[in-house]
């Protein structure tokens, strides 16, 4: 329906082009009802096609990874010196707003089709869903870019009458929208769904909810969110977290939201899945022969390595980072950590050795399939694996982080929600949880996820922990600028970041 949003540089007005394939849209049969299915499955395929440069630039900035590779301005952008002009940032943009439009057109059309549906319930479920998925997305361009323009309808020329709206009211707008698909959404675990198995639930409504909530500080909201979610039942910890961001934890219970790939069990044919060619080892030696090389471009901070050695961190260490000899000889030079766990080696448990590379010295486990998961006769790096977005894990977390904030629960105290996940990951209990504390358990469990790291510290000010290794953030780095060709098209940006 929207294949690109058109906002990009062209000899015509990309604004007023009107959508693709307009004439199939406008002769449609609304009354076969059935058919708006395919509007939800759609929607699906569109937020599974998240384009592999719009992930780093959401992630790269905080102290648990760093931009490696060959893109200049993505290091730098990690350093907190931005470049309009880089492409990465117009194509994340690009990406996430073809997004959302594609996602108003979907609802537009079951709207359509609702009218002759003979259980309008079914429609508003699937409205509900695609509001959730607008809601997650519209919430990435929120946290890059702060102050950003919230589309009204598919038609991309609309923009041009949107104003910008500010990041709070961006962020009380997904909450609203949460509000708005709540009741409409089915109240079982995503895995539970037999129509769209892994689907959007109740459960990821509120999720979203929460997250636009901890943005705007609003820690009761929070805390009301993540308490219906862990009340439900519905959820656990998966037990292995080493296994978690492999094929066993392919919509596991612990799972709220995966962006879901598959190559159907076959050796060769058909296939969907993610690029993780960014993430992976330029320098390998696979268990399975031939399997494929990655581009070495994400590597976990030394900082992120010894904060989980200090904290005598096993299985999140070794499923958070791959080492490589340079990585193991880079540690052990600080006397500090000489005597390094067993466990701490190139070769990991699975039989896949890392080789030294120039690019890093370390790799991101959160997205190493191991080459012994790969069905047979595939050799692409991670083919097959979903790639995790949220986890009951974040729930827990969120909702401790909201207490220790002032807000209240009947449902789980900030300590037991906060031991919860560290029992998981094999470390004691802890009483008295602090702020600190929950921030501390959030970098250890969610170092490499979605930049979570960063809005984390930057929501609380503790922004001293992101000047490490030459860095230096001040308080306007907390958006990215707008991309250059964004401000040559639409002056409502121009004139928002503009001085009063």
């Amino acid at each position: 329906m929207i294949v690109a949003l058109m906002i990009a540089v062209s000899c015509n007005d990309p604004l007023d082009d009107p959508l693709q394939n307009q004439d199939i849209v406008e002769n449609t049969d609304y009354t076969q009802t059935q058919n708006m299915i395919l509007m939800l499955y759609g929607s699906y395929a569109e937020l599974n096609d998240l384009q592999w440069e719009t992930f780093p630039i959401i992630a790269v900035r905080g102290d648990d990874v760093n931009a490696a590779g060959d893109q200049f301005p993505l290091q730098e952008t990690d350093v907190f010196r931005y470049d309009r002009n880089f492409w990465m940032y117009n194509s994340t943009w690009l990406n996430l707003y073809t997004d959302i439009l594609y996602f108003h057109g979907a609802m537009e059309e079951i709207e359509k089709y609702k009218e002759f549906a003979p259980n309008p319930s079914v429609a508003d479920q699937y409205i509900a869903e695609v509001k959730v998925m607008r809601g997650f997305e519209l919430l990435q361009l929120a946290r890059l870019w702060g102050d950003i323009l919230i589309p009204r309808t598919s038609q991309p020329s609309d923009l041009y009458n949107v104003e910008v709206s500010t990041y709070a009211e961006v962020l009380q707008h997904i909450s609203d929208q949460m509000d708005e698909a709540l009741p409409m959404l089915p109240t079982v675990h995503p895995n539970q769904r037999t129509d769209v198995p892994g689907g959007v639930t109740e459960a990821t409504a509120l999720a979203v909810k929460a997250m636009a909530n901890l943005e705007l500080q609003n820690y009761q909201a929070v805390a009301d969110a993540t308490g219906e979610i862990i009340s439900s039942g519905l959820f656990e910890l998966m037990t292995d977290y080493y296994q978690l961001f492999k094929i066993p934890g392919k919509l596991s219970d612990e799972s709220i939201l995966q962006l879901q790939y598959s190559d159907f069990g076959a050796s060769s044919g058909t296939t969907t899945r993610y690029l993780w060619n960014f993430f992976g080892p330029a320098a390998w030696v696979p268990a399975v022969a031939g399997s494929g090389n990655g581009w070495g471009f994400w590597e976990p901070s030394i900082k992120f390595v010894k904060f989980m050695l200090d904290r005598g961190e096993n299985v999140r260490l070794e499923t958070s980072v791959l080492f490589t000899p340079d990585g193991i000889d880079t540690i052990q030079s600080d006397p500090n950590y000489a005597d390094l766990p067993a466990f701490v080696s190139n070769t990991t448990r699975d039989g896949d050795l890392f080789e030294n590379h120039p690019r890093y010295d370390f790799l991101s486990g959160k997205q190493y399939l191991p080459s012994v998961q790969l069905t047979e006769g595939r050799i692409q790096y991670g083919e097959n694996n979903n790639f995790t977005c949220i986890r009951y894990a974040e729930i827990l977390l969120m909702h401790a982080e909201a207490l220790t904030e002032g807000a209240s629960s009947s449902v789980m105290s900030a300590d037991d929600a906060v031991n919860a996940v560290r029992v998981r990951a094999g470390l004691t209990g802890i009483s008295g949880v602090t702020l600190d504390d929950v921030l501390d358990e959030k970098y250890a469990e969610f170092g490499m996820e979605w930049g979570l790291r960063f809005y984390d510290l930057v929501r609380h000010g503790k922004i001293e922990e992101l000047n490490y290794g030459g860095r230096t953030y001040q308080a306007d780095d907390r958006f990215l600028p707008y991309p250059l060709e964004q401000l040559d098209i639409l002056p409502q940006l121009k004139e928002a970041e503009e001085p009063a």
